[in-house]
């Protein structure tokens, strides 16, 4: 069971960072193309759902489930605590950008902000997009340091 939930740490965590990704090269570049009516198209776009439900659902499960594994591998697997604990870290990090930093544009960008101030649209939009890559990073880092925890625990496994 645990491994399963290892595994599923991985694949979550795999699933943000290409979902991060995919919005940063497919959707910003969109959103940036032709401002301000790109952002009045993605605006009317995003009244039912955006890419934000998507992590808000995946992201909290994925840091619950890093918390869980560390705990579960604290003393079976006394090595994998600084990669598992990493991984914990990044993500929660991950999050914690989101709300600090992207909320606030995403606010500017979709919600409240005029259409009419462009340059603070486009201001927004490049801070959004170049910002969005130190996220991915961040997101990767997590998920190498998950990888590392499962290759040391399955060492343990292998080797004794």
């Amino acid at each position: 069971m645990k491994q399963i939930l290892l595994f599923t740490s991985i694949a979550l965590a795999s699933g943000l960072l290409i979902v991060n990704i995919y919005t940063l090269l497919i959707d910003a570049r969109s959103w940036g193309s032709k401002i301000p009516q790109s952002i009045s198209t993605a605006r009317e776009y995003f009244k039912t759902v955006n890419p934000g439900d998507f992590f808000r659902k995946i992201s909290p499960v994925n840091q619950l489930l890093a918390l869980v594994l560390l705990i579960l591998f604290w003393k079976s697997v006394p090595n994998t605590r600084l990669y598992l604990g990493g991984a914990l870290i990044f993500y929660v990090l991950g999050d914690v950008m989101t709300f600090a930093y992207f909320y606030p544009r995403n606010e500017i960008l979709f919600n409240s902000g005029s259409l009419d101030d462009v340059a603070l649209l486009k201001k927004t939009w490049q801070e959004w997009t170049g910002m969005n890559w130190i996220r991915s990073l961040i997101i990767l880092a997590g998920l190498i340091c998950s990888c590392v925890g499962v290759h040391k625990i399955y060492l343990k496994n292998i080797i004794g």
